[in-house]
């Protein structure tokens, strides 16, 4: 039940940021309101001032160099007086955060301190704006954990965060930020990096605390899904300006402005590849005018990298000398072809040995057994010199471009130390080559003298791509590349990978757990499941005919991107997936398939699922 009067109330809110630039303009002189009970979505891509918005209403903006020029943020504390929060003392935002006005961060490894329990930094709260004695902060802690629907949280309680899975350490920041029952619930980003079974459990708490407990909800996102999900009311904003604003139902079905246009049609859609045989780039609007996409289909396609029997398995280290007592099967007797020209996606859960499978490629991670050929070269068998010539042709995109580019190092330099690395071309060669990687991925020339830091997460995304691109390889394993990225710019760097793909014919292992991406840029699908390959096709074969439960379990969960087909649902009940961990003398039965279709092959079960 919505209430008439507003608990948030932005008005003209100006941020501004001094940097050796200049004078930089976060957000522009916006204005929104949000109610009790309901859910306020703002979404915009990397850049558009999302975040910044919300750190403002925190007053944490100011640790990361910013100031509010200008405005009025008032907030309802519950005593019918609101307060503008732009004026506020230390002391009395230190009692509004975490206990008035919780946050869910976008990453929760940076959100939760690495040295501390889970049971420590839930009771910190409690203990100090609630007055609980550290007895009853811990039994109030192992409630909200139950209530997050964390299995077996007494052991959670005493676990650090590292010993939790992604999804798990995002249910204990969303714990932290409900511990107090806050009036306002910030959500920066909180599914970005999950799985789509983890991220629809999220989502339903999200809006089952929101009804239960009458709180508002400010969500932050570019998933344009996500929105239609979540939403009552959404806020579009682009470059610091709020440009739309309206119910959800009228954003989605008759929006007004181009940009919002341009944002919806930059969605990807599960189902809108049916009945066609090959990926075809996404139409993104430019000027008024849609590019008309032509389908990459390879004449002749042969194979560029075949995959057989590959098992890579981690020691696990017990006892006083440190003896292998157990072995992580991350991945189990995998095979396959990747054509050239052609992307080959690897799909599943966190957990399921996708991106091992991508590092075990490159040998990045030494695999146990299995061949790996390349382009007829055994790479299994390559001493480091020989290794280091190869990787030439077979780079990586990784998943988190913050940890994958050096901090102190100008972002141009970034870009050429690979082509250095190789002695590629003259000083000035290589800055015309780096100067059109920079526009390709649609990056100001004048970023070269950045440094990561000073870029948003998907500007750091594409000077990733960038670098992988520099030494113009024939093989792109792609681990999680696009996942966290704005729709539009999602949309702008899958039509690039496509594009080099038809331009350069090269080779993509496209590891996502984003279905409706992954239908959009495949020739062939892997599902993986506990290291395995469960389901193996083309495109068409894997998504238009799912032979396997765990790929119907993938596909039921993706989030539909149309206000009215809401999935948000208390019924979502994915179990976790079973422990990959298993004793020395364990010996791992073999993979066997049965084909459904010619090519479309389905594992027959030696693991017992679910």
């Amino acid at each position: 039940m919505l209430d008439g009067k507003p608990l948030v109330s932005i008005n003209n809110l100006r941020v501004e940021f001094q940097t050796n630039d200049g004078v930089v303009v976060g957000v522009n002189d916006i204005s929104f309101d949000i109610k009790p009970g309901e859910c306020v979505c703002v979404v915009g891509e990397s850049g558009s001032g999302k975040s910044v918005s919300s750190l403002a209403l925190m007053r944490l903006v100011e640790f990361g160099g910013g100031e509010i020029a200008g405005g009025k943020l008032m907030f309802d504390r519950g005593d019918g007086a609101p307060i503008d929060i732009a004026k506020q003392g230390s002391a009395t935002m230190r009692d509004i955060r975490g206990n008035q006005i919780g946050m869910i961060f976008q990453e929760p490894m940076t959100a939760l301190n690495p040295v501390f329990t889970v049971g420590d930094q839930l009771a910190e709260g409690l203990i100090v704006h609630r007055g609980l004695s550290r007895a009853q902060a811990r039994a109030r802690a192992l409630d909200i954990l139950r209530e997050v629907r964390i299995p077996e949280p007494e052991r959670r309680l005493d676990q650090y965060p590292h010993e939790l899975s992604g999804g798990m350490r995002q249910r204990v920041v969303i714990a932290m930020a409900m511990a107090c029952e806050p009036r306002l619930l910030i959500c920066d980003e909180p599914t970005t990096a999950l799985d789509v079974t983890i991220q629809a459990e999220i989502l339903a708490l999200i809006d089952r605390l929101k009804r239960d407990n009458n709180m508002a909800v400010l969500f932050i996102t570019h998933d344009m899904a996500v929105v239609a999900q979540m939403a009552d009311r959404v806020v579009v904003m682009f470059r610091g300006n709020k440009v739309e604003e309206g119910p959800v139902a009228q954003i989605f079905e008759n929006p007004r402005q181009d940009y919002t246009k341009m944002l919806l049609a930059a969605v990807p859609r599960l189902g809108e590849m049916t009945g066609k045989p090959a990926p075809e780039r996404m139409r993104l609007m430019r000027d008024g005018t849609a590019a008309t996409p032509a389908p990459i289909i390879v004449a002749d396609p042969r194979p560029l990298l075949t995959v057989e029997n590959l098992t890579t398995r981690f020691a696990v280290k017990g006892g006083i000398l440190r003896r292998t007592v157990a072995y992580v099967h991350a991945v189990e007797d995998v095979s396959f072809t990747i054509n050239g020209g052609e992307t080959l996606s690897l799909v599943g859960e966190s957990g399921s040995g996708k991106s091992t499978a991508g590092r075990s490629i490159l040998r990045l991670v030494e695999p146990e057994s299995g061949r790996i050929d390349l382009n007829g070269t055994d790479v299994r068998a390559l001493g480091s010199g020989a290794l280091r010539r190869a990787r030439r042709d077979m780079q990586m995109i990784f998943q988190d471009p913050f940890a994958s580019l050096d901090p102190h190092m100008k972002l141009f330099d970034q870009v050429a130390e690979p082509m250095r690395n190789f002695g590629i071309g003259t000083r000035s060669e290589r800055e015309d080559r780096i100067a059109a990687l920079f526009d390709r991925v649609e990056l100001p020339r004048h970023f070269m003298r950045r440094y990561p830091h000073e870029m948003s997460g998907g500007q750091r995304q594409r000077i990733a791509i960038a670098r992988a691109l520099a030494l113009n390889p024939k093989l792109i394993i792609a681990d999680e590349a696009v996942s966290a990225l704005d729709v539009s710019v999602q949309a702008q760097v899958l039509n690039l990978l496509m594009e080099l793909q038809q331009d350069l014919g090269i080779s993509m292992l496209f590891i996502s757990h984003d279905m409706a991406v992954v239908e959009r840029v495949s020739h062939h699908v892997a599902v993986m499941y506990l290291g395995r390959i469960v389901e193996i096709g083309t495109r068409q074969q894997v998504f238009e005919n799912p032979q396997h439960s765990y790929t119907r379990q993938l596909m039921s969960a993706v989030p539909v991107a149309d206000p009215r087909q809401k999935k948000i649902s208390e019924d979502l009940n994915f179990r976790p997936i079973p422990s990959p961990i298993h004793p020395v003398d364990y010996v791992a039965p073999k993979s066997v398939y049965r084909e459904a279709a010619p090519g479309h092959k389905v594992l027959v079960e030696p693991v017992t699922h679910g």
